[in-house]
């Protein structure tokens, strides 16, 4: 139809724009789906990591005050750790990233473009601080302490146990050597001689060093410190620590593979300056623990500070003996005058056959009674050197005849310290031990804080996986795998 004086009308701008606009339509639908997939993908990712991050963030705060170690105690303060604990932590929080009831009347004022929810929560590996025989902890120390130590420093360390293993300082037992001497003088002891060409006669073989020698019956520490009363009588009970339950093999493991390589001297002399710093010794106790020598137990392993402290004063008085020996067969001036004591002596028993076993049981007691000064020094704050010279020699000759028991004098000549010794004996003994020994200490010491009566070490990571799965009810669902340590 068409009406006067009017053109006909054309339909073809018309159909050209319902075109348009229903590619147009497409095109911004696809956007805005694209937009939503990429958004749940993107919020995935990060809300997983906000979740590990937040599990990381319980990290122990008793731990890190005492020892400044970043560990997740998975028992959350409760009797058991679990590392199913810390998948429950994971999943809340990942819950809680991905809800928008929190918002003020969202329900009214906002709508969940992306809808999205937590379907599953799994940790798939974690990695203990006792795993590998403590060496995740060994690693752990010894990076919280590196930056506070100098390489010259260590390597004066390693120039004394390179002495220390050069002399088997360590190693040799003078003590028994000298009771070998002493054991062959005695067989002389009541020997028939002839003292003419009919008249024989008993000889009685002495030997100078035996009052010396009683004194060991007394007790090292009743030779070395005034007044023992001073002593710390603290002790402990360890059944349930992390040593007795290792035995029983009722430990936590993690499942990380680890690289099997062997701990530098390095790595071993950061992890030794790391205990000195954090546990107590003998001078420089902690008090608020259940052991104050606790350096002491990790190399005795006893279950007191008294027979920690024996042990390991014992132990330093026996490496002086073989330091002090090393250093008078040198002397050619003190030798002459063991051997001139040692004719005449037995010249005196009518018997000079043993002038050479009296020599040399001379000498060692010589050494043994210098070493019980040594370590007078040593326990009341002075220093002594590793090797001694004959202007750091203390004691004459007559110390043999178990006369010399002053009290020490702390002298200001340069030398090693008994927190130096601590690190020779550290070195020497099983580092394996050692880890083990440290961690009841860590364990004993926590249990003391509110709170935490059950703690656990090997319950406690620094290192964990896991896979979330997460989905949207417009159709998207995304498995991610993460890793978050304290490295």
């Amino acid at each position: 139809m068409t009406y006067k004086n009017s053109k006909p009308l054309e339909g073809y701008f018309t159909v050209y724009m319902a075109l348009t606009m229903a590619v147009m339509l497409s095109l911004c639908l696809v956007l805005i789906e694209g937009a939503r997939s990429n958004a749940v993908r993107m919020e995935a990712e990060i809300v997983t990591d906000i979740a590990l991050n937040s599990i990381m963030a319980e990290y122990h705060r008793e731990l890190l005050n005492q020892y400044n170690l970043f560990y997740i105690d998975t028992s959350y303060g409760t009797a058991q750790p679990s590392y199913h604990n810390t998948e429950e932590h994971l999943k809340q929080y990942l819950s809680k990233n991905l809800t928008t009831s929190d918002i003020f009347l969202y329900q009214y004022l906002y709508r969940d473009f992306l809808a999205m929810e937590a379907d599953s929560v799994e940790i798939t590996r974690v990695m203990t601080a006792t795993d590998y025989d403590g060496s995740v902890l060994r690693s752990r120390a010894a990076e919280a302490i590196k930056a506070d130590i100098g390489i010259d420093y260590l390597e004066k360390i390693v120039g004394w146990l390179d002495t220390a293993e050069g002399y088997g300082l360590t190693e040799r037992n003078i003590q028994k050597e000298k009771e070998q001497i002493d054991s062959h003088i005695q067989e002389y002891d009541g020997t028939e001689v002839q003292i003419s060409e009919n008249e024989w006669e008993t000889v009685t073989v002495t030997n100078p060093t035996s009052d010396l020698e009683a004194n060991r019956s007394i007790g090292i520490l009743n030779l070395v410190i005034k007044d023992t009363q001073t002593i710390s009588k603290k002790n402990v009970n360890t059944e349930s620590l992390f040593g007795s339950r290792k035995k029983l093999d009722s430990i936590n493991q993690g499942n990380y593979p680890i690289k099997d390589e062997k701990e530098s001297l390095i790595q071993r002399l950061l992890f030794q300056e790391y205990l000195l710093r954090y546990l107590g010794y003998y001078g420089e106790v902690k008090k608020e623990g259940l052991l104050e020598y606790q350096i002491e137990y990790l190399i005795a392993g006893k279950d007191n500070d008294i027979d920690n402290l024996q042990s390991v004063v014992y132990r330093i008085s026996a490496l002086r003996e073989v330091a002090n020996v090393v250093y008078l067969l040198t002397d050619e001036v003190k030798c002459a005058e063991a051997e001139a004591l040692a004719i005449l002596l037995a010249t005196a028993m009518a018997f000079p056959q043993i002038s050479s076993l009296l020599k040399t049981t001379i000498l060692l007691a010589w050494a043994y009674a210098e070493s019980l000064y040594d370590v007078k020094v040593l326990l009341a704050g002075g220093k002594v050197p590793l090797i001694k010279t004959s202007e750091s020699w203390h004691y004459d000759i007559a110390c043999i005849f178990g006369s010399a028991q002053e009290a020490a004098v702390i002298g200001s000549e340069p030398g090693l310290s008994y927190t130096d010794y601590l690190r020779i004996l550290l070195t020497a003994s099983d580092q394996v031990t050692q880890t083990t020994r440290f961690i009841d200490i860590v364990e004993m010491d926590i249990r003391k804080t509110a709170g935490n009566g059950n703690f656990r070490m090997d319950g406690c990571i620094d290192r964990v996986e896991s896979r979330i799965s997460i989905s949207s009810k417009y159709g998207y669902q995304y498995e991610i795998t993460r890793e978050k340590t304290y490295e």
